[in-house]
């Protein structure tokens, strides 16, 4: 089954810059490192140059096997939602079965749930433009 790379690769750094967003200060970085109980040093460690690489490579992986499992003649529309149904349920309500046992707050689980369900909805959506 063909994957238009250049799809993957946009659908990837749009994810990736979201990401970049979402976890800044201009949004959720506050409440996130709070949660996860990182003082400034360590939040600062845990953005450096080779796990922010690291990050990229393995979302580039997530946009490609979602391409392959959407295949090519997935409309906007229907990447947008499948995307979205994949953030939501498959990542984001498993994320949620850990931080139940895990005893993680609702808050954290909101955060970062709700940046995966963004993240494969776009993701979604460029890949179902591009097909």
């Amino acid at each position: 089954m063909p994957v238009n790379l250049l799809a993957v690769g946009a659908a990837a750094l749009a994810a990736f810059l979201v990401a970049a967003f979402w976890y800044s200060p201009l949004l959720f970085f506050k409440a996130w490192q709070a949660e996860v109980g990182l003082t400034d040093d360590q939040a600062k460690a845990a953005s450096s140059p080779l796990k922010l690489a690291a990050t990229f490579v393995l979302v580039l992986i997530g946009a490609l096997v979602f391409a392959f499992f959407l295949g090519p003649k997935v409309t906007p529309l229907q990447g947008t939602l499948y995307g979205f149904s994949a953030g939501l349920t498959w990542v984001a309500f498993s994320l949620g079965v850990n931080y139940l046992f895990e005893g993680k707050s609702l808050r954290l689980f909101l955060i970062n749930g709700g940046y995966h369900t963004v993240e494969f909805t776009l993701i979604g959506l460029i890949l179902g433009l591009w097909h």
